[in-house]
């Protein structure tokens, strides 16, 4: 099973649900001994708290017998039923739907509805308009002296039931949504929180890498002497004296780096260094893009520009690198990249030719698992999490993102600006 899956079932915290019945049990009996002892009402005083029982027995059966510290979704459906009859139960004794408690009905399916599945919140849901029809048509009068002097009309008593399913309907498709949504970006962010550790991990290894570089210099050598005998040997046949040529080049490049390595082994990262201006940002991460995309990277920057230096950041590079790499994979041909800064703001904006942003999908850009509905561009379109991922990193560096769909040619555009107070002082 992947990590992630985990998040595909549904559980809720068992201490948290404990504490949360706790008080409503309390709440119920400090409701029932006020009413019975100081307000001398009159209502089946023994029954009440024998239903109450019923709440604290299952709350010990949580806490003694129940040894996972998750309810699954089946056992909190169980035990949310429970509670739903015990409540409905203590209200058919004491007035049904005229009861101004009956508003309590809608907790434990409310409280659900953000933490389990969609089977078993509709089940809730169904289970608790049908108690309120039953206290609705069949319940004991409020507790006497109230009920002498309370008298609505039909048209009122009846508005109660409807009020009260309206309201359940739509706090549980609220909580349903909300929770649906805070879910996904939570499992967004820890995915987030995994790539970047990742990243620090991978720097991490940079002494490792120049305690190799001595290992790996003789081979490095062996290689380079064969190819050199491989290009006499093959001189003249022209595929393959470029093949060989390249891998001469690509051998001369190991050893530069493995020479970087070994002059400075605490060295952490080579790709970019500390102190560089935004224009050699985007330079370095449009060089490690041209390596390995055979599309036309166009980079624009006024003359006039800030060469401010600005204090390398890890989340600044993979956040810039994403939107880059998403229009490279995007763009037909054609990825743009314009760099604006002046005194006050610095802005990039990076544009394709591709087809853009889908239209349904266009207004929850930043947002991650988005889908398009259109079944084209379905196929085409990833889960958006690369887009959450560099627009998280880049706003929790002070930069201000827009997406959007370019309004001079026909693919994607995103627009980056940053107040240079607060680039140049992070």
């Amino acid at each position: 099973m992947k990590f992630f899956e985990t998040s595909k079932y549904h559980f809720f915290k068992k201490s948290t649900y404990i504490s949360l019945r706790w008080i409503g049990i309390i709440g119920q009996l400090i409701s029932i001994y006020f009413v019975y002892f100081f307000l001398n009402f009159e209502f089946d005083f023994f029954i009440s708290n024998l239903i109450v029982s019923l709440g604290i027995l299952s709350n010990l059966y949580l806490i003694f017998i129940y040894q996972k510290t998750q309810l699954s979704d089946r056992s909190a459906f169980i035990f949310l039923v429970i509670d739903i009859f015990q409540l409905g139960a203590l209200l058919y004794l004491t007035g049904g739907v005229t009861n101004p408690f009956v508003i309590f009905l809608l907790i434990p399916s409310v409280f659900s509805s953000s933490n389990l599945s969609l089977k078993t919140n509709f089940l809730l849901v169904s289970l608790t308009i049908i108690v309120i029809f039953i206290l609705t048509f069949y319940s004991l009068d409020l507790p006497y002296p109230i009920s002498i002097h309370f008298h609505v009309s039909p048209y009122y008593f009846y508005a109660i039931p409807v009020a009260l399913i309206i309201a359940l309907i739509f706090l549980n498709y609220l909580a349903m949504t909300f929770g649906e949504q805070s879910r996904l970006r939570r499992e967004a962010l820890a995915k987030m929180e995994e790539v970047m550790a990742t990243e620090h991990e991978l720097l991490s290894l940079g002494g490792q890498a120049a305690a190799a570089a001595h290992s790996l210099g003789t081979p490095l050598s062996t290689i380079k002497i064969i190819t050199q005998d491989l290009i006499k040997q093959f001189k003249g046949k022209k595929d393959i004296e470029k093949d060989i040529e390249l891998l001469s080049s690509q051998v001369e490049r190991c050893n530069k780096i493995l020479k970087s390595l070994t002059l400075n082994p605490v060295e952490e990262d080579i790709f970019i260094d500390k102190d560089i201006s935004m224009r050699e940002y985007l330079s370095e991460i449009i060089s490690s893009f041209k390596e390995i995309s055979k599309k036309n990277f166009i980079f624009n920057c006024d003359q006039n520009s800030n060469e401010k230096k600005i204090t390398k950041s890890i989340e600044i590079v993979y956040g810039l690198r994403n939107f880059i790499g998403n229009a490279n994979k995007f763009s037909k041909e054609n990825i743009y990249i314009n760099l604006k800064s002046d005194s006050e703001i610095t802005e990039i904006t990076i544009e394709d030719d591709g087809n853009g942003y889908p239209r349904d999908i266009l207004s929850k850009i930043g947002e991650p698992y988005l889908k398009s509905n259109d079944k084209v561009e379905k196929s085409k379109v990833g889960l958006g999490l690369g887009v959450f991922i560099g627009k998280t990193l880049l706003e929790k560096n002070f930069a201000l993102i827009k997406c959007r769909n370019s309004r001079t040619r026909s693919g994607a555009e995103v627009i980056i600006k940053w107040n240079n107070n607060d680039l140049f002082n992070i």
